[in-house]
Parts: C-alpha cells; structure tokens; sequence
C-alpha cells in the first residue's frame, strides 16, 4: 500500500501514466490482501491444494468476490458477502492490466481504486 501511495503521488515529468498504472494496480492487490486478513479473521481457512481454484485465498479481484458469494463463513461473514456484492469495489480492475498499457488505465479508476484499498484497509483492523 505503501508502495502504491508514493507512486500514485508521483508526477514529475515522464512518471505518468506508467506511475499511476502500477498504483492502480499495487491498490488492487493491498485490497485483495486486506480482504483475506478478514477472511483469516472470520474464520476462514485456505483449502487443500488440490482446490485452489475454488478457494477465494487463492483468487484476485473479480473472481474473488465471486468465490466469497459461496464460502463467505465465520463471524464476519455478512461483512464479507458485503463485499462480495459491492458492485464499486475495485470495479474494471484485474490482474490482467499488470502487463497492458499502461495508457488504458485511467487516474479516475486509480483513484477509486486507491479509496476502494482505504476502505478494506481499514475493514481490517475492525474487530
């Protein structure tokens, strides 16, 4: 998260749109991580190897929001099946952008997607 804030602040000359790109998508992974920390806290554990697929530790946005629909579980399981059908959480990101230009990525989803991190972030600490 960190890492992402530094670059989505950066703007000296040719720093964008590559900086803001890698932002957007270092946001999206600290969103992905925050939201595993709340399934750890509800209860939640990984699956065997043999179904990573189906396990939602093992998933990125969207498809982990797909996943949670069917195994949210544990005490914050609202919260989670919360999050699985927020349609505005980390809308239009995935991990295919990582290796697409970098002009495709626009400052206004980065910055959603910035606030969108904020928000687990800070789920997270929740009790």
């Amino acid at each position: 998260m960190r890492a992402a804030s530094v670059l989505f602040g950066e703007d000296s000359a040719g720093a964008q749109p590559g900086c803001k790109a890698v932002a957007g998508y270092l946001f999206g992974l600290s969103g992905e991580l925050a939201v595993k920390e709340i399934m750890r806290a509800s209860g939640m554990r990984p699956l065997p190897a043999t179904q990573r697929y189906d396990d939602p530790f093992y998933a990125h946005f969207p498809y982990i929001k797909t996943l949670l629909r069917d195994n949210a579980k544990g005490r914050r399981a609202g919260e989670l099946l919360s999050l699985a059908e927020d349609g505005s959480l980390f809308q239009d990101w995935n991990t295919d952008m990582r290796y697409g230009p970098t002009a495709k990525i626009s400052e206004a989803s980065v910055t959603r997607w910035k606030q969108s991190a904020e928000d687990l972030l800070e789920r997270m600490s929740l009790p």
